[in-house]
């Protein structure tokens, strides 16, 4: 199996990304372990999505890019905070693990998983879906170049079969 993870670690060092919010995630684990090895990269865990958004903005204001690691459930935690996106006009870049798709055993997750696509949409993201492994990469550095050429919000949708199968012991 390609390791579509370290694409998208690769394609955040082409962009000189420099700060990472997350909010653990086991689909974001082998991503978020690499950044917190990688000594030019500050990496921020956030108790909330929201949280996210706010510190990513802190970076833009301090000349750093940065990026968010969610699942596709937070995306619905940050509907309010994506207003501070848009109105003070900072490029976002975010990679969503998504949830509620093939294989989801947990019901809860299920709206989410079918709407995290249109609310990010509702709220001025540009979103595109990689459901590939060997398109990640490409997908990751597009997804990056948009956002921060343009000062926009960008989010990469990360289909439910690249991620480890989950169940509620974990």
């Amino acid at each position: 199996m390609k390791n579509w993870a370290k694409d998208i670690f690769c394609a955040l060092k082409r962009a000189n990304v420099l700060q990472i919010a997350y909010v653990p995630d086991a689909g974001h684990k082998w991503l978020i372990s690499a950044c917190e090895s990688d000594s030019a990269i500050v990496s921020i865990p956030v108790t909330t999505e929201e949280e996210g958004v706010a510190v990513l903005a802190g970076a833009w204001l301090g000349g750093q890019r940065g990026a968010m690691l969610m699942q596709s459930s937070g995306v619905g935690n940050c509907i309010n905070m994506f207003s501070l996106i848009t109105e003070c006009k900072f490029p976002f870049a975010c990679f969503v693990t998504m949830r509620g798709q093939w294989n989801e055993f947990n019901p809860w997750q299920r709206p989410m998983g079918k709407n995290a696509g249109k609310l990010l949409k509702t709220m001025g993201f540009s979103v595109n879906t990689v459901s590939h492994a060997t398109k990640v990469g490409a997908k990751s550095e597009e997804m990056l170049h948009q956002a921060f050429t343009s000062d926009t919000a960008a989010a990469l949708l990360l289909h439910q079969r690249l991620t480890p199968r989950k169940t509620f012991g974990e």
